[in-house]
């Protein structure tokens, strides 16, 4: 079993609020503990907007525990209504993610021991936001994220899973089962994919050079995100026509076989230019010098269908599946010229970053 980031940070997350609590010598320092847990996020962006909720939504249970406590004593029951009001003023000002801390906070205040109430009120707050303040600075200093990395290889590690099968898709060589068992995954790592985009977005630079090559970046990645998408649609065309391509004569084939194989050596290519692990002339000498355009591939696919067609006879030559497929091909071969643009746009104005933040990439 392996622990990620985040469960670990949430450890020291507690250790550290626990520490600092005790260290200030505040009463019950497990509240401290458990607002530390609350306040855990995956990146810092959002750890920052966490505490700025978190502040407000404490403030809002605090003070309810405050005036209920004054006015209708500590009875369990007062703690119910306080709680309800509480909720309803959160989910009002659309503070959702700080709702159950702020209860947390309310209950801590109203579940009253001794001495003077607001005094120990602004106590039990101060020990709830200890442990906001601890997870905060934890996120921050230990372990921060490098979202930038796990992102590129995660979308290096579905390409190539993606290309493998679309070489044995493409040559009928593939499992129906296996291929649909994997097609389910892909669809599942493209999500989790997104969702990591999400997060590395999410970052904030502090320097305008480096704001400017992340905007770049987040555009060439949003790309590759893209073009992987069209290549998981075009496997998906491929392994539910698998019986009409094993159909189709062999110039046709070979003529897919072909081309795909193309394409997929082609993005190949693009990830390693993407890392300046390939010369930026050598994919665009394979463009320019080893496959036709798509107007005289089209131009020479109507013309082979029109021959099979009055060779074979209509019934037994269907073209329509064959269209359905090549209209995912020039989908894909498009998408791999636009990536192949942004990344030589990229190299070329932030040439000594592109390497910086992929260090760990593992080929």
């Amino acid at each position: 079993m392996q622990l990620g980031a985040r469960v670990l940070k949430t450890g020291v997350a507690i250790v550290f609020a626990l520490f600092l609590a005790e260290l200030l010598k505040l009463p019950s320092p497990v509240f401290a503990g458990i607002a530390a847990i609350f306040a855990i996020q995956p990146s810092i962006y959002r750890s920052y907007l966490t505490i700025v909720e978190q502040v407000q939504g404490n403030l809002i249970g605090a003070v309810v525990a405050i005036l209920f406590g004054l006015f209708f004593g500590h009875h369990i029951v007062a703690i119910g209504i306080a709680a309800i009001l509480v909720i309803g003023i959160m989910l009002k000002l659309k503070l959702n993610s700080s709702l159950s801390l702020a209860l947390v906070t309310l209950v801590a205040i109203m579940v009253y021991e001794s001495g003077d109430f607001l005094v120990f009120s602004i106590i039990r707050f101060a020990t709830v936001m200890v442990g906001v303040f601890a997870a905060f600075i934890v996120n921050m200093v230990f372990l921060p994220p490098r979202y930038e990395v796990k992102l590129f290889n995660s979308i290096l590690s579905l390409q190539d899973d993606i290309i493998r099968w679309s070489r044995l898709a493409i040559r009928g060589a593939s499992e129906h089962v296996s291929m649909k068992n994997a097609l389910n995954k892909f669809e599942k790592r493209l999500n989790e994919i997104e969702k990591m985009y999400d997060l590395y977005k999410e970052e904030r630079q502090y320097t305008k050079k480096k704001r400017h090559s992340q905007m770049r970046k987040l555009v060439v990645y949003r790309q590759m995100i893209t073009t992987t998408k069209k290549s998981f649609e075009l496997l998906s065309r491929l392994h539910k026509h698998e019986n009409e391509i094993a159909r189709l004569p062999e110039t046709f084939q070979t003529m897919l076989q072909k081309r795909l194989d193309f394409l997929l050596t082609y993005h190949e290519q693009l990830l390693l230019k993407y890392t300046g692990k390939l010369r930026p002339e050598h994919s665009k000498w394979s463009v320019d010098k080893n496959h036709l355009n798509r107007s005289e591939v089209m131009e020479k696919l109507i013309e082979q269908i029109a021959i099979e067609k009055r060779r074979e006879g209509e019934e037994e030559f269907s073209s329509y599946h064959l269209f359905y497929i090549f209209s995912r091909i020039l989908d894909y071969e498009e998408n791999l010229e636009h990536l192949d643009t942004l990344i030589v746009s990229f190299r070329n104005y932030h040439s000594k970053d592109r390497n910086v933040d992929l260090e760990e990439t593992v080929y």
